[in-house]
């Protein structure tokens, strides 16, 4: 039952089973229940009585017959599916009424199965039922989620480690030290910085955020903390540097670890007594800044190598936030893409996307070594490539198969039609392919005669059915020639 939901939500599901023939309603649900312990099925014997159970309380799967007195299966599909579309239904029939259920698929059904009914087939239905209702559950969650989301900057997660890093940045905010964050890269340290500026008591002042890599080494000392007139070549006036423009606000160095000896030394004397000292100067000036320092690093391994100062080291590390990278919450996977989705349109002027509940899925499953940031540009480029309104599996291909990207995430080899990947995956594919032509091809062959198509393949016309109806195609078609 692993496929269908996790250990903690599972007990929540319920299957209502409906048919007119009590024991054999009850002996449906006791072949669920031997077999899916931890589900809570009921039986029913009518429409209106499988509604009732609907109205006490929710229902992920209903299996229903297609004959019922009173209200049939097909009104009992009508209206429980407006009750919740999203409620997967199975319609029982027998062979005789395989048309019906073909329709009755047409109109929302999820799957049908066949009296007399196998076992296996049926707990194979359940479970694949089961997933769909938990995914398409997962993605309304998402939405009530991100309605009550602030677009600009939040930490976007609901998992337990998203929860305790919340509370730390809303502590640490509240506090003037100075705080190291700490993080593989694309984990949103920056995210992290800004916030805690935006909670704290400087959220009106100036938040000023220097990559110290991107800044060559020889000027970084006097972007930070300014020059006088003729320091150097080229010092044609005073400069104030960051520090100064931060004076009573907080300032941001991201990727600490890289700033050299030098600077080092000069950042130590501002933690110590909040002087700054401009290059070429012989006199310090007074700056008030809360200082929020990042890197991906291990400093301590810098310090043993005398890299990285060790006093420097804990004058930064008064408080400490480490975050967790995104293989550690993929609880939290699906909420990110959603949430970048949003925005990505939005930058786009683009309307909202609907994403189909299997692309989450396949981002839920990949490792994202890049973290959030990997995520975000791989959502990006999905939205980029769109072309209608619907997110679905073909657009994961589209872009895997390299449409705007140099370096694919790893879990492109597992996605069909792509690079190759499980063993079980690409068979799959094959099998499938090869079904679907051969199905067209004999259909054309037999000009749509179902049961001549039967007899030449040596497949049931029950399986006939059930394949045209996953191809989306109907035997009319071929009719005409």
């Amino acid at each position: 039952m692993n496929g269908v939901a996790a250990p903690d939500r599972v007990r929540e599901y319920r299957i209502v089973v409906a048919d007119d023939e009590g024991d054999f309603a009850r002996g449906l649900a006791r072949l669920i229940g031997g077999h899916f312990p931890e589900l809570n099925v009921v039986a029913v014997q009518s429409g209106r009585e499988a509604l009732r159970v609907m109205a006490e309380g929710p229902v992920q799967l209903m299996i229903t017959d297609l004959r019922m007195p009173e209200m049939t299966g097909m009104q009992l599909l009508t209206e429980a599916l407006a009750v919740n579309p999203g409620l997967s239904t199975v319609v029982l029939t027998a062979y005789g009424t395989i048309e019906t259920a073909v329709e009755a698929l047409r109109i929302g059904a999820y799957d049908f199965l066949t009296k007399p009914i196998e076992p296996e087939q049926l707990f194979r239905v359940v479970e694949k039922g089961l997933e769909r209702s938990r995914l398409l559950e997962e993605n309304n969650r998402l939405r009530e989620i991100l309605a009550r989301q602030d677009a600009g900057g939040e930490l976007v997660g609901e998992g337990r480690a998203m929860r305790q890093l919340k509370r730390t940045v809303a502590a640490v905010a509240q506090s003037e030290y100075t705080v190291l964050v700490r993080g593989e890269s694309g984990t949103g340290k920056e995210l992290v910085a800004r916030l805690i500026h935006r909670l704290g008591s400087r959220a009106a002042r100036a938040f000023l955020s220097v990559n110290c890599p991107s800044i060559p080494e020889n000027l970084l000392e006097s972007e930070l903390f300014g020059y006088v007139k003729g320091a150097f070549t080229g010092a044609d006036r005073d400069h104030k540097g960051l520090f100064a423009a931060a004076d009573k606000g907080t300032m941001h160095l991201d990727e600490i670890g890289d700033i050299s000896s030098s600077v080092q030394t000069k950042l130590l004397r501002v933690l110590q007594d909040g002087e700054v000292r401009p290059v070429g100067s012989n006199s310090t000036m007074q700056v008030d800044v809360r200082l929020i320092a990042s890197t991906n690093q291990d400093l301590e391994a810098a310090m043993k190598a005398r890299t990285f100062r060790e006093d420097l080291y804990y004058r930064l590390n008064v408080l400490a936030i480490t975050l967790p990278p995104l293989r550690d919450r993929t609880e939290d996977i699906p909420l990110l893409a959603a949430h970048f989705f949003r925005v990505a349109c939005r930058e786009m002027g683009l309307a909202e996307k609907e994403v189909d509940p299997e692309v989450m899925h396949w981002l839920a499953g990949n490792p994202w070594p890049g973290n959030v940031r990997e995520l975000q540009n791989f959502v990006r480029r999905m939205t980029v490539f769109a072309t209608s309104e619907r997110v679905d599996m073909n657009l994961i291909r589209l872009v895997c198969q390299g449409a705007g990207a140099s370096v694919q995430p790893e879990g492109c080899t597992r996605v069909p039609g792509s690079q190759l990947g499980e063993y079980k995956a690409a068979k799959a594919e094959v099998v499938s392919a090869f079904t679907e032509g051969y199905v067209r091809d004999l259909l054309a062959q037999t000009r749509g005669n179902v049961s001549e198509a039967a007899r030449v393949s040596g497949l049931s016309r029950v399986a006939l059915q059930k394949i045209l109806v996953r191809m989306g195609e109907s035997a009319s078609r071929f009719r005409d020639g």
